[in-house]
């Protein structure tokens, strides 16, 4: 299992937990731990990258159920030139 997949789970397996935390907010996870928490995406991930590598780190949004949850991929990869 890769670093991301270990981050994710540990997002799935603490997401309640984390929704009664913080809220509905921007998780940014890394290495099984939170580096920090925003209010939307842009902000998480703007920030993020000022300090981490692009495809290190997750953002996910916290919700207080896995039902309610919504898959985004956010691509970070340059188009190719034709």
């Amino acid at each position: 299992m890769n670093q991301q997949d270990l981050d994710f789970n540990f997002f799935l397996d603490n997401m309640e937990a984390f929704y009664h935390q913080y809220g509905h907010k921007f998780i940014v996870i890394k290495n099984q731990s939170i580096l920090s928490v925003y209010d939307n995406f842009m902000a998480a991930y703007e920030s993020t990258i000022k300090t981490e590598n692009i495809g290190t780190f997750l953002i996910q949004e916290c919700f207080d159920s896995k039902e309610k949850m919504v898959n985004h991929f956010q691509g970070n990869v340059l188009p190719l030139s034709a």
